[in-house]
């Protein structure tokens, strides 16, 4: 039973892979991210079904998003990308370092100027601003999906270039990851929402709400590094280098704020082979 189990398993990534194969790349980013969108909004539809979400459980899937994140920027991102870098020792891995770096000052820069709520409703960040606290919490989360996006874009737009290491199952791959880790993301907009006295309609359109920019920033990033060829190594190191300052910034202090810190990290542990196995063994 398990071996027919793993069987129709393999044959639906399969055929995942075999739909995407036919796609022109720039259709398979959007496609792509249309099913990472549609994740979120898996998650942020179980605030019409749970009544709250237990605080331990939310920090192990939020740190399951982290690990996710973390595995991704390295395999799917940073290592394909200092392959592709021409020459040796310092100069192949400076387009990386450079991208890398100014990934994370992207987000660090918009951070500062975006005004946003942190999810636990009392960090605020940006410019000050008479704006609600739910449009700011899902201005919060919105800017983290850009790199999400951007990252499923810049994979798809060097298999629509050409380039022999940037692979179809690869950026698959990457989107299965991205969408699963979603899924708490969904769960991390919607649930603080009623908490805090929404409706469960608008609770679940915030929460849905806040991924529907990956589908923009995969085709942006996807159309960029298709007629910017020599951009990819820059384009996938700097989508690393935004996931990761998500990472550290947001997602891994949200997991520290009460008392199951080890199940987060667990969760951490748990998200990170999950997305390593998925990259190794499909890309």
């Amino acid at each position: 039973m398990q071996t027919l189990y793993f069987r129709l398993k393999i044959k639906s990534v399969e055929a995942i892979v075999e739909f995407f194969e036919s796609t022109n790349p720039i259709y398979g980013a959007f496609y792509a991210t249309l099913f990472t969108w549609g994740v979120t909004a898996l998650g942020a539809s179980l605030v019409f079904f749970v009544r709250g979400m237990n605080r331990a459980l939310l920090d192990g899937m939020l740190g399951f998003t982290g690990g996710v994140m973390v595995a991704a920027s390295f395999w799917s991102l940073l290592s394909p990308g200092i392959d592709m870098s021409p020459g040796e020792g310092f100069i192949k891995v400076l387009p990386a370092a450079v991208g890398f770096g100014l990934g994370a000052l992207f987000i660090f820069g918009m951070d500062k100027i975006l005004p946003h709520l942190h999810i636990n409703f009392k960090e605020s960040e940006g410019i000050k601003t008479p704006w609600h606290r739910t449009t700011l919490l899902v201005l919060a989360i919105t800017l983290h999906n850009i790199p999400e996006g951007l990252a499923v874009g810049v994979l798809f737009g060097g298999v629509a270039a050409g380039i022999p290491e940037a692979s179809i199952t690869g950026a698959v791959a990457l989107a299965l990851g991205i969408g699963i880790q979603n899924f708490p993301e969904g769960i991390a907009v919607s649930m603080p929402m009623r908490r805090q006295g929404v409706s469960k309609l608008k609770s679940f359109w915030y929460g849905q709400l806040s991924a529907i920019v990956e589908p923009i920033a995969a085709v942006v990033g996807a159309l960029a590094v298709t007629f910017f060829t020599p951009l990819l190594p820059y384009a996938m190191a700097f989508a690393a280098g935004a996931m990761i300052f998500v990472v550290v910034e947001e997602v891994i202090p949200e997991t520290q704020q009460d008392n199951y810190t080890d199940i987060a990290t667990l969760g951490f542990i748990l998200g990170f082979i999950v997305m390593m196995t998925l990259d190794v063994s499909l890309g």
